[in-house]
């Protein structure tokens, strides 16, 4: 089946039409688009430079064992970040990847050859407590992004091991799209003070609030904000990434991770030229469900209004068939059916 945006999509950006969250003028323009401020919300309003992220590395390095640790998706921009921490600035890092179970062979293959080429040391940490909670989210046709439960997870998992090998800087991958200002702790959770946010995350905090009659999921944070205030308590740690800093664009240090560390797309994933786990097509399978698109639209309509991305770039990324024999699969391996 294919994801397609079957709603009215804005003229400018790639949201779709999702009342009462986003709706289009007689124009064509949605409303997040139009209002002025959110516009101006959105453009970085600080000129970050690479000279202020080298000051920021040099607040950091040689602090601890390892200078930081850099989370490894096996993605270009994660595997990228990675390279740049150790050949670019020089620092020492701890590349850490997390398998939930539905990590991609060429993802992991990915980090493997980025570590064993840099020659840096890695920790790689695989569970399957988490599927439980996916299946429940399946079984109970809630309507919360997948992602957004699963980002804090595995963010209260990064502050972790963080703290387990006294790390004060952790270093992610994510995209101007994904976030415009340093401090900011993670691309998925749901800020629900934005407009294209707010049934997600309503629909997400209604999610959360259940598992508290459920033992094995009575602690599960309620929110990033949650996270966060846990983490400050065990392990004073801040979060960067040096793509907030570059203007490089990712064709380029694509053809630089292929040439130095034989870095690879893989053979399928969503949206196209990206690195996702496999039970992100059913996140995005439910999102245009629910609300007609994703939060990969989300950030690529604000790369969109940054001009950094091209609408026809995004809306060729976003374009991409979701093969039922995935969803029967992810289904399999959760143990439930998926409609």
């Amino acid at each position: 089946m294919a994801l397609s945006i079957e709603r009215r999509m804005c003229t400018r950006c790639v949201l779709s039409e999702s009342p009462p969250d986003i709706t289009l003028n007689d124009a064509g323009l949605c409303s997040v688009c139009s209002a002025t401020e959110v516009f101006k919300a959105e453009v970085p309003q600080d000129d970050f430079l690479e000279t202020d992220f080298v000051r920021m590395l040099a607040k950091y390095r040689g602090k601890s064992k390892h200078d930081c640790l850099v989370m490894c998706s096996g993605g270009k921009d994660s595997t990228a970040a990675l390279y740049y921490m150790k050949r670019r600035y020089h620092m020492n890092p701890l590349a850490f990847m997390f398998d939930h179970g539905f990590e991609t062979p060429e993802a992991i293959e990915n980090v493997n050859n980025a570590v064993e080429a840099l020659g840096v040391d890695f920790v790689f940490y695989r569970t399957n407590e988490m599927k439980a909670l996916f299946r429940k989210m399946v079984e109970t046709r809630s309507q919360a992004v997948i992602c957004h439960p699963c980002s804090m997870w595995y963010m209260q998992l990064t502050f972790d091991i963080a703290a387990k090998f006294e790390i004060p800087l952790i270093i992610a991958g994510w995209t101007k799209g994904q976030s415009t200002r340093p401090g900011v702790m993670t691309k998925c959770a749901c800020n629900v003070d934005a407009p294209e946010y707010q049934s997600m995350g309503k629909a997400t905090k209604a999610f959360l609030g259940t598992l508290k009659d459920d033992p094995k999921f009575k602690d599960f944070p309620t929110s990033m904000e949650e996270v966060v205030a846990r983490a400050k308590k065990k392990h004073k740690a801040v979060v960067l990434s040096p793509h907030w800093f570059l203007d490089s664009h990712p064709d380029e240090y694509v053809a630089l991770i292929q040439r130095e560390l034989n870095w690879k797309y893989p053979v399928q994933s969503y949206p196209g030229k990206s690195t996702n786990c496999s039970l992100n097509f059913l996140s995005a399978h439910n999102s245009m469900r629910y609300y007609g698109y994703t939060h990969y639209h989300v950030e690529m309509s604000k790369l969109i209004r940054q001009g950094l991305m091209t609408r026809a770039e995004a809306i060729e990324l976003l374009r991409l068939e979701v093969n039922q024999a995935t969803l029967d699969d992810i289904g399999a391996r959760l143990g439930c059916r998926v409609e």
